[in-house]
């Protein structure tokens, strides 16, 4: 005797069940489709992409330590960094910042783009310049309210960075998912 398919009870389906698992299914084969048709983010290098993040986001912190071990940081105003990662930035001199670095010329600067949820850590060896060539090269004319005297008020600071480290929510790059080592670039 032949038996009729609808005797086997995973497949006896109502019309109204077979619809709802039609659409199910559907909707899951389309999630799929377009989680994998997602493009790719745009692949430069990790250099590009912290000079990307250190032009977005203007401003950086510019953290020192003094003489007691402690952790100083302050927002700076500085230049775009060159082709090997060397930032200029201005002070007076008789900030905090001169003394710190004449003491621990270890530095960290930290620059966050809040647009594109990333930042750039770069660690490295800050110097006072006090050149009357490099101070003309190196000014920003928004910074005339605050050195009133470009020769006595005015110093630079040359920041030349030995490792860096790239965080980018836009570009994908993540520290580790386990001990959130980020990406770091040795200069």
């Amino acid at each position: 005797m032949k038996k009729h398919i609808y005797v086997y009870p995973f497949l006896n389906f109502s019309k109204l069940s077979r619809l709802m698992k039609f659409f199910v299914i559907s909707f899951l084969l389309l999630v799929s489709v377009r989680c994998n048709d997602t493009p790719n983010p745009v692949k430069k290098e990790l250099n590009e992409i912290a000079k990307e993040i250190m032009t977005n986001a203007k401003y950086c912190a510019f953290i020192t330590i003094d003489s007691l071990g402690v952790a100083n940081a302050r927002a700076m105003d500085p230049f775009l960094p060159d082709e090997n990662f060397t930032v200029w930035m201005a002070t007076k001199p008789s900030s905090l910042k001169v003394k710190q670095l004449q003491g621990n010329n270890n530095v960290t600067l930290y620059y966050f783009d809040e647009q594109s949820v990333s930042y750039v850590t770069l660690q490295g060896i800050a110097s006072i310049i006090n050149s009357r060539n490099e101070k003309e090269i190196f000014w920003k004319k928004e910074w005339k309210n605050f050195y009133k005297n470009r020769t006595s008020d005015y110093t630079l600071i040359k920041f030349i960075p030995k490792t860096g480290s790239v965080i980018s929510e836009k570009y994908k790059i993540l520290g580790d998912s386990i001990t959130w080592k980020t990406p770091t670039i040795n200069f």
